[in-house]
């Protein structure tokens, strides 16, 4: 007899991100969504709503000089779509037309924002909403001081509203094609005004909706912040000033100056994980992609729309690693002592995470063996931890290494714990086996 498949909350969550990414594939594949008029290819479109909904970043074709103002609309409705959550979506919408929300929806929508629990979720989906267009809002007007006097009106708006929305949802996404193909924001990385909003977009993105939560009601007040909010203000502040610092003393690819400060910046704040870059990514000196890549794993926030790891999983390691060292039985942090279960959690899911990365390296590197190991091992990373940042290879891999990439993103947006628990069944009984120790280490 076969046994009858449930459709769990995770199960629908990966399911609607699918259903999602295969309309904005088919929006893409129409004639009208490019500028010379012809479709193209599925799986390109593919990819690139892949890239889109994941809020990645990696493309295969210019945004701005390959897709027509339909297309790019198709593009940064992906990316609103899938930077603040789907369910986020549609919670909105159920409250403004006045309809109840069910324990289902409630459910679903607390998969959709990792969240600990159902309740308050709906007060929650509300301010993702009004903060997202507050931020965003703000970050366009700031834009548009810049990108008007160079675009003209109509264009220098679209061009702000698309930047400040595609920062935000940590997307990486620009229309800069119109000064020159694949060139990011390297043409303003001198300017303050876009250097700074944009990085401040993407840290704001980055930090995460339980965070603004926990600031709107406590205002200032460190000591009355979560533990959860401590863990991510502080590992965000380290690590945004500890690779800057490095960044701006070891990169001599800018000379001294305004220009470098900015620069550095920047490349410490866009890994994680926005995929914007000021500097050509190929200039950069080894301990700089090295840097970038490390940034890349760590990610962002949890509730954020960030991917990677998280900055809690980060610290919980790094926090567990003392503690092992100092030889204590517990992981203790401001005065306060992290869950046994988050501990185990946050190292079974980095081990995943690398395994998983490494699978795709090895699978691209069989594919193209022309790639090399260095540029491989960036656009996995870049792939899996939903950031978006090249160094060039992607639209000249073979289409089943692009392929692996878009399964990468889709992993990293939807989680890759939460991919794996699709496929357990949730009904099956559990048994307790026998226990023996192993050494270790």
């Amino acid at each position: 007899m076969q046994r009858k498949i449930r459709l769990t909350p995770v199960r629908l969550l990966a399911l609607v991100y699918i259903g999602i990414i295969f309309l904005g594939a088919v929006l893409l594949v129409l004639p009208f969504s490019t500028k010379d008029g012809l479709s193209t290819s599925f799986s390109d479109a593919l990819f690139t709503a892949t890239s889109a909904t994941c809020v990645t970043g990696l493309i295969v074709y210019d945004t701005f000089e390959h897709w027509t103002m339909f297309g790019q609309i198709v593009i940064l409705l992906l990316i609103q779509t899938g930077g603040i959550g789907f369910m986020t979506l549609v919670f909105g919408i159920w409250k403004i037309g006045g309809k109840k929300i069910g324990i289902q929806a409630r459910t679903f929508m607390q998969e959709s924002v990792n969240a600990p629990t159902v309740g308050g979720l709906v007060g929650l989906s509300s301010m993702i909403l009004i903060g997202t267009l507050i931020f965003e809002g703000a970050g366009a007007f700031l834009l548009s001081f810049r990108f008007i006097p160079d675009y003209g009106w109509g264009m220098g708006i679209y061009i702000s509203v698309f930047t400040s929305v595609s920062a935000f949802c940590n997307a990486g996404f620009d229309l800069m094609g119109i000064n020159e193909p694949f060139s990011s924001l390297t043409r303003y990385s001198a300017d303050p005004i876009v250097t700074l909003t944009v990085s401040a977009l993407i840290i704001v993105g980055g930090i995460g909706f339980f965070v603004w939560r926990d600031l709107c009601q406590n205002k200032l007040h460190f000591k009355k912040y979560s533990l959860h909010t401590k863990l991510v203000l502080t590992t965000t502040a380290i690590l945004i000033v500890v690779p800057f610092l490095i960044i701006l003393c070891s990169e001599n690819s800018v000379p001294w100056g305004g220009e470098r400060v900015l620069t550095s910046l920047f490349l410490a704040v866009s890994p994680r994980t926005a995929g914007f870059n000021t500097l050509p990514l190929t200039s950069l000196r080894g301990s700089t992609i090295a840097i970038t890549i490390l940034l890349m794993f760590i990610g962002g926030s949890s509730g954020s729309t960030a991917g990677g790891i998280k900055t809690t999983t980060f610290a919980t390691l790094i926090l567990s690693m003392f503690s092992l060292v100092k030889r204590k039985k517990s992981v203790q942090c401001f005065g306060r002592r992290l869950d046994e279960d988050s501990c185990r959690h946050a190292s079974r899911f980095i081990t995943l995470f690398l395994c998983i990365a490494a699978t795709g390296v090895l699978a691209i590197m069989l594919i193209d063996g022309w790639a090399g190991f260095t540029d491989v091992i960036f656009e996995v990373f870049s792939a899996i931890g939903t950031v978006g940042l090249s160094l060039g290879i992607t639209p000249d891999l073979h289409v089943a290494s692009q392929m692996i990439l878009a399964l990468l993103m889709y992993l990293g947006r939807v989680g890759c714990l939460t991919f794996m628990l699709m496929f357990k069944d949730v009904s099956a009984p559990t048994a307790e086996l026998p226990h023996e120790a192993v050494r270790i280490g």
